[in-house]
């Protein structure tokens, strides 16, 4: 892993309180660093920054952005224009109110970054995170990061570390506009039990450590193999046999074979949970009203089982006779 190295530093300051920090990135890409190249010897491809129609090159610092004001025109924004953005440039991380966490909604979260006290006696920071975490409450700020306003969430991590998280703007965060929304889905109770008691049967406490990124292992294996002449994937027998498992058509045969994968033990258990979460579900049913159809009785059975009675009784009255015939 990479040195950490401060990317900026300033105060965090809310009513007269100001908290020294230095502000680090919080996360760093695993992924293979790579570059393209010609597939068919290898010569890397390089791009070029040319003006459209000809082949002459523009340098990085006489390139300029297009806009598109409002009246559809297009405006020209050089590097000195954007510079001239009234944008506080101060170095301060300025807090505007504290919220109950649960409000904050995760989508909301973008980039977070580490914060580490930088001043002499670590003392004043250490009180916020601690307030923080009695309170259960993060910190909406706003900040000014690479000459832009951004909203930020202040909250304390494992082991008692403060991280600043960028937030998305509102308008950022589309609205999930889908058509199902507006259906009104018939869930059954038992639907609804089957699918609780699979939950509770695959319940763990989140450890991140127990998952790794399987593409990157698999595209090392396939470098590596690549680079010995090795094949990477070999095909197996259980690659080349065909898939005998058909697709559960029904979603509650479907969670029955999910919940029974589980294991016996735990089959057992979310069985248990199952009926009672049915059981439970049925006490608080509505009674059907009495002018419900009920389904006609059939009588059929009932006549063959009198008449196979009927039939016995002769060979009963016969071994009776013949009993005291004897």
């Amino acid at each position: 892993m990479a040195t950490m190295r401060s990317i900026w530093k300033g105060d965090l300051s809310f009513g007269l309180v100001n908290v020294p920090v230095k502000v680090y990135s919080a996360t760093e890409s695993h992924d293979r660093k790579s570059y393209q190249v010609d597939s068919s010897d290898g010569t890397r491809i390089r791009y070029r920054r040319v003006r459209e129609g000809t082949d002459t090159e523009v340098e990085f610092s006489d390139i300029a952005n297009a806009y598109e004001s409002s009246t559809g025109d297009t405006v020209i924004l050089t590097k000195d224009d954007l510079a001239s953005l009234p944008v506080q440039k101060s170095p301060e991380i300025s807090i505007l109110e504290f919220v109950p966490v649960d409000q904050v909604d995760p989508i909301y979260f973008d980039k977070p970054y580490y914060l580490e006290p930088s001043s002499k006696s670590p003392k004043a920071y250490v009180l916020l995170a601690r307030a923080l975490l009695e309170t259960d409450r993060l910190a909406i700020a706003s900040f000014t990061l690479r000459s832009r306003t951004r909203m930020a969430a202040l909250r304390v991590i494992e082991p008692g570390v403060m991280t600043l998280q960028t937030l998305l703007w509102p308008d950022e965060v589309r609205k999930p506009d889908f058509g199902f929304l507006d259906d009104d889905v018939e869930i059954r109770d038992q639907e609804l039990a089957m699918a609780s008691s699979l939950i509770d049967s695959m319940a763990q406490d989140y450890d991140p450590g127990e998952f790794s990124d399987t593409y990157q292992e698999e595209l090392a294996k396939l470098i590596d193999a690549k680079s010995d002449g090795s094949e990477a994937f070999p095909e197996t027998e259980e690659d080349s046999a065909e898939d005998e498992d058909s697709e559960v058509a029904d979603l509650l045969a479907a969670l029955r074979a999910s919940v029974k994968d589980r294991g016996p033990g735990e089959e057992s258990a979310a069985a248990d949970s199952s009926r009672t979460s049915a059981t439970k579900a049925a006490k608080k049913a509505p009674a059907k009203p009495a002018a419900a159809k009920k389904a006609p009785v059939k009588k059929a059975p009932a006549k063959k089982a009198a008449s196979s009675e009927s039939a016995d009784e002769p060979k009963s009255a016969a071994k009776k006779t013949s009993r005291r015939a004897s």
